[in-house]
């Protein structure tokens, strides 16, 4: 057992990460956030299982989180996007995570996209790997397009861990996609990690320490949903300008829909405003703005509680 430290660099895919949590948070039977230091915690001990050594010497030497992000103004229209920005800013603060971010552009055709910050992320961690002589890197992303990096970093000596999940999510506009870790990608790293795999199976297990990974709960709102609507009103729904009406019909996996002939209105989590998307439930009554997708189909946005 060598009593000499590894030196650990972590870096976050923050989009990514996103959609991982996310999936934790309202797909999956959690339903529950990952936790940055639990994140840390199991990093430190997974390299210190990988390398063979005591996890006391193994430490989290530098971490960085990269995303693209909507300007302020974007921001304040989507409810208390602001405010959990900030929230997430000072939890990565806290860790010692640096944060890096780029402005998300939309294009023409009113889509969003991320440009440029995988190149960013991967130029700083070859840079810091080069200059600080990471003794493993950690790179938490699935995408194909690291593997330069991965291969550049190789060439310092630098052993590379990559946590990668695979699972299904629905998208804003209602669409099912699947991620899936690039083969390219797990080729080429010394330490692929399948994460949703170790994960469920210590689940499975009723492993405690796998509890650490996740963000306890927060505390219940403490408010009830009001029960004063006659059964004989449930069907009603009402308009006022943009705004409508209605009662939350079926809850999924980070979606649901609301009862609002002579169509059912699709929203997402992500269209959730003032309270979190777990603490609906069917027969809540909310109001929300009617808008269209990209397919010109009605869907209920800035969904709020009554």
């Amino acid at each position: 057992m060598q009593d000499k430290l590894v030196r650990i660099g972590v870096f976050y895919d923050g989009n990514y990460f996103l959609q991982v949590s996310n999936y934790y948070a309202y797909g999956h039977q959690r339903k529950r956030r990952i936790s940055i230091s639990g994140l840390h915690e199991f990093i430190r001990e997974q390299v210190a299982e990988e390398e063979g050594v005591d996890p006391r010497f193994c430490r989290i030497v530098d971490a960085h989180y990269f995303r693209g992000r909507l300007n302020a103004y974007e921001a304040s229209q989507r409810g208390d996007t602001l405010y959990w920005d900030r929230v997430f800013d000072d939890i990565l603060m806290s860790e010692g995570v640096t944060t890096h971010y780029l402005p998300v552009r939309t294009t023409p055709e009113g889509y969003k996209q991320e440009r440029g910050i995988d190149v960013w992320l991967a130029l700083e961690a070859f840079e810091q790997a080069f200059y600080k002589r990471f003794d493993v890197l950690v790179l938490i992303s699935s995408d194909g397009d690291y593997v330069p990096m991965v291969r550049k970093v190789n060439t310092l000596g630098t052993r590379v861990m990559a946590l990668t999940w695979e699972f299904e999510y629905t998208t804003d506009n209602g669409q099912r996609m699947t991620t899936r870790p690039s083969q390219d990608l797990l080729a080429e790293v010394t330490y692929p990690m399948a994460m949703h795999g170790i994960i469920d199976q210590r689940i499975a297990r009723h492993d405690s320490t796998i509890h650490r990974l996740f963000v306890q709960p927060d505390q219940k709102r403490s408010h009830t949903v009001a029960e004063d609507h006659h059964e004989d009103d449930e069907d009603e729904v009402m308009i006022q300008g943009g705004r409508g009406e209605g009662e939350i019909m079926s809850l999924k996996n980070g979606y649901g829909f609301i009862k609002f002939p002579p169509n059912n209105l699709f929203f997402h989590f992500t269209n959730v405003i003032d309270t979190d998307f777990n603490e609906l439930h069917v027969g809540d009554r909310v109001e929300f703005d009617i808008e269209k997708d990209e397919e010109g189909n009605d869907v209920a946005k800035s969904v709020r509680l009554l």
